[in-house]
């Protein structure tokens, strides 16, 4: 029994599918942060024949499964993309209980997450969303701020196009000087102090990154499964994870036994 099999005894039972491959991941090689683009709430909801905010509730679930996972696991870092710059365009009583879910589920679960060790930090442009919800995003993110444990990286009113505008604005405004490196951009995201993105998920079966996280994307995994978010659960998560350890990582190289292999 390795380590992390330990780590879940009380949540599976040995002979589940998770305790099988909880056996199968190599602890030493997990990702050192994961990102997932939770879609499809609202097809869940469709297919059930309910309405959309039924799907978006039924998320939240998924949510908390995931962050609990990922904190036993001790993955360092998990990025949420919960609300794009882009949703904005949805219809305004859909914006709205959104926005009321997001406050309902920082309170419901901000001492569980503090008793987890686990340190809430909210990303994107983050003041200008509703004062009530810049209140709560706050209060969780210094309530939660000498954790350390995995960081809980929510993405709100987010879009990976207005963040590389935001990072050179920022530049300018400091006075950086031509040219810039890679590492003065690096320095200037809202992701700053957090180690490289190893492994994004997407639920949905969707085949887009939708302007999320696209600096940071550049050497990450990729890993779609068609389950809905609604019903993304833990053994999904350690799919994703076992299929990233079988992954041959090589940032743009080749291995060396290939390189012979063509001369």
């Amino acid at each position: 029994m390795n380590g992390l099999v330990k780590k879940f005894e009380n949540v599976f039972d040995p002979s589940s599918p998770e305790a099988e491959l909880l056996e199968r991941i190599d602890p030493n090689k997990l990702p050192r942060h994961i990102a997932v683009i939770m879609d499809g709430n609202g097809r869940w909801a469709k297919q059930r024949k309910l309405p959309r905010a039924a799907g978006h509730r039924a998320g939240i679930n998924a949510v908390r499964t995931v962050v609990e996972t990922a904190a036993r696991l001790s993955v360092p870092v998990l990025t949420l993309y919960a609300f794009s710059a882009e949703n904005w365009k949805r219809p305004r009583n859909e914006v709205s209980m959104l926005m009321n879910l997001l406050k309902e589920y920082i309170r419901k679960e901000l001492r569980t997450i503090h008793q987890n060790d686990i340190r809430f930090l909210p990303i994107g442009r983050i003041d200008e969303l509703p004062a009530a919800v810049q209140k709560e995003l706050r209060l969780a993110e210094e309530e939660t701020r000498g954790n350390k444990g995995t960081k809980m990286v929510v993405a709100l009113n987010y879009s990976g196009r207005l963040e590389l505008v935001d990072a050179f604005n920022h530049l300018l405004k400091s006075g950086a000087r031509y040219p810039l490196s890679a590492d003065d951009i690096e320095n200037s995201l809202y992701t700053v102090g957090l180690p490289e993105l190893d492994l994004m998920i997407r639920t949905s079966g969707e085949m887009r990154v939708s302007n999320f996280l696209l600096w940071q994307i550049a050497y990450a995994e990729i890993y779609v499964t068609e389950v809905l978010w609604p019903d993304f659960r833990e053994i999904h998560l350690l799919e994703a994870v076992l299929e990233f350890q079988q992954r041959e990582r090589r940032y743009g190289g080749i291995r060396f036994a290939s390189f012979h292999s063509v001369q």
